[in-house]
């Protein structure tokens, strides 16, 4: 079992904190993904689980046993680097044995074990070349392979498809899906692309300046973000945030925003709100919920015009992205590819509130979904 707990993990070089007190559990055979800007501390706190960087402070268990001082070739990990990190002068057969060779495995299981990880990367026909023959893909596929001949409890991976085509990453990315069900290890990756994220996870732990936003699974992230962070990070384009003062009119509660009341859902608990009223708040709509024409299967309660001005239409072949300006604030509505408005034009978007989100100007935490 290779369930792993974090606990105040923290990270520092001299006086500046890179990563603050870490807490994270981590179970046995999940995919898990660290994702954020880049300088967030999602590498630096895979290499202190890797053993690579030396923890500041807390505790870091692998397992039932605390590892904070275990060298990292006796931690039962393997890791997969961003530039794969092959010997050039060795073919892919001996790139993918020299891990076993270093432990004195027998031969015979070094066969074996190459001949098998091959067969499942499909790259059985490169064992004789060398890296410099070979194209990313199938480089991060020796870099895979050499990791798995080992049977780790662990996987670390450190943004392991960055350095490829957008077409090889979609390949990989569900490769990578795949072999993690087969080899029933827990995984961790760390990436900055929020879609390999959304995609390959299990769960998703969200870091903003060496912390923690939110640990939840993709759906939940993107459904009820704790905060402006995890809500704009999170989602592509990410979600419009509108200046607005709540209301109450005859009982039900409003948005207003450049003069323009937005009806707030009566699915919203009013506890939630109630001590809101006269106040300013953001209120986020993801530029799925803003429609050139109302869809058949929305409310129209939930519903209100909103008068525009198309900045930019990006035609994206199944879907248009026009960057507006509404009530003097830029957003971006995703819409049909039927629409025909262009540049310079006027026209009039549907937003959809039933799945507004509604965030504190100050602290900048959800006020619908509590705080990370």
């Amino acid at each position: 079992m290779a369930g792993i707990s974090l606990k105040k993990l923290n990270k520092s070089y001299g006086s500046h904190t890179v990563v603050h007190d870490i807490d994270l559990e981590i179970a046995d055979k999940e995919f898990i993904i660290l994702v954020g800007p880049s300088g967030c501390g999602k590498s630096t706190t895979l290499r202190m689980i890797a053993g690579l960087e030396e923890i500041t402070g807390g505790e870091l268990r692998i397992g039932s046993q605390v590892v904070n001082d275990v060298p990292s070739k006796d931690r039962d990990i393997a890791m997969v680097f961003q530039n794969y990190a092959l010997y050039p002068h060795m073919t892919v057969y001996k790139n993918m044995a020299f891990g076993l060779e270093l432990r004195k495995r027998p031969r015979a299981e070094i066969e074996t074990q190459v001949q098998e990880a091959a067969r499942i990367l499909d790259i059985t026909h490169l064992l004789n070349r060398k890296p410099k023959a070979l194209s990313g893909g199938q480089r991060q596929r020796v870099a895979l392979g050499r990791a798995m001949v080992r049977h780790p409890e662990v996987f670390l991976l450190d943004e392991p498809l960055s350095n490829l085509d957008a077409k090889l990453r979609g390949t990989m990315r569900a490769e990578i899906t795949k072999l993690h069900k087969r080899l029933d290890a827990t995984f961790i990756y760390v990436t900055h692309d929020q879609v390999e994220a959304m995609t390959m996870a299990d769960r998703i732990v969200v870091m903003k300046d060496g912390r923690i936003q939110q640990v939840d699974t993709p759906q939940a992230l993107y459904d009820r973000p704790v905060n402006i962070f995890v809500a704009g990070f999170i989602g592509a384009p990410q979600m419009n945030f509108l200046p607005v003062t709540l209301v109450r009119r005859d009982g039900r509660f409003a948005a207003v925003f450049a003069g323009r009341e937005l009806p707030l859902p009566e699915t919203i608990p009013g506890e939630k709100l109630a001590g809101w009223e006269g106040r300013e708040l953001i209120l986020g709509l993801r530029p799925e919920n803003l429609h050139d024409v109302a869809p058949a299967d929305i409310d129209p309660a939930n519903t209100v015009p909103l008068p525009a001005v198309v900045d930019l239409a990006e035609p994206m072949g199944a879907e248009i992205h026009l960057n507006v300006t509404a009530g003097g604030k830029a957003m971006i509505a995703r819409v049909s590819p039927r629409c025909k408005t262009r540049d310079g034009e006027s026209l009039t978007l549907v937003a959809d509130l039933a799945h507004a989100h509604l965030f504190d100007p100050e602290s900048e935490a959800s006020i619908l979904h509590g705080v990370a």
